[in-house]
């Protein structure tokens, strides 16, 4: 860990796996293997909890800034390189359960207090603890050509946050026509890290 705190348990090293990895039991390997959990936990990519960590790959692989495993609850969910702290949400409107109609697309805003992995701090006030919105749209015209591994059905809207915080301090959460009202940027994955940066001001 960094920033100089000193934790009576420190964190977990975490290293990355194949998923080859057999399941063991009183010492002895078992005939299933990690990827086989990947499989049933992470097939469904529409899901709305896995959706919102696959955004957060896909923006990463974009701004080259992927760790090698994914750090749990840090106060933003990316860090590139050179500084940018960036937010990264996703909406779809397709489910995979069953449905009436397409989904109403909102996008969480809300400000909180957030917690640094790093370090170990909560803190002091709420705010938005990053320096940019990624906001990850899935929009393919008919549920049944849903593909989220598929990058061109992807739409993004970059947004600093200082913009949010000017027009929308204390707002929770907002539908595609508050964001339209803000000043943004409107891309597909070629464009998305170029955009950042610029939202960023690097």
């Amino acid at each position: 860990m960094g920033g100089g705190v000193d934790f009576k348990y420190p964190a977990l090293e975490i290293c990355q796996k194949s998923g080859e990895e057999n399941f063991c039991l009183e010492g002895k390997e078992l005939p299933f293997k990690l990827i086989h959990f990947w499989r049933w936990l992470a097939s469904d990519l529409c899901s709305n909890a896995l959706r919102g960590t696959l955004a957060e790959f896909i923006v990463g692989q974009a701004m080259g800034c992927l760790p090698e495993t994914r750090l749990e609850w840090d106060a933003c969910d990316l860090r590139t390189p050179d500084g940018i702290k960036i937010e990264v949400k996703s909406a779809c409107y397709w489910q995979t359960w069953p449905q009436h109609r397409r989904s109403i697309i909102r996008f969480g805003i809300a400000p909180s207090l957030g917690w640094d992995a790093i370090t170990g701090e909560i803190s002091k006030e709420f705010k938005r603890n990053c320096d940019v919105y990624v906001f990850c749209l899935l929009k393919p015209g008919q549920k049944t050509s849903v593909d989220a591994s598929n990058l061109d059905q992807w739409e993004f809207f970059v947004v600093a946050t200082k913009e949010l915080d000017r027009k929308l301090p204390k707002q929770k959460t907002m539908g595609l026509a508050t964001l339209a009202n803000l000043d943004h940027q409107q891309t597909d994955f070629n464009g998305l890290a170029a955009a950042v940066k610029k939202a960023a001001g690097k």
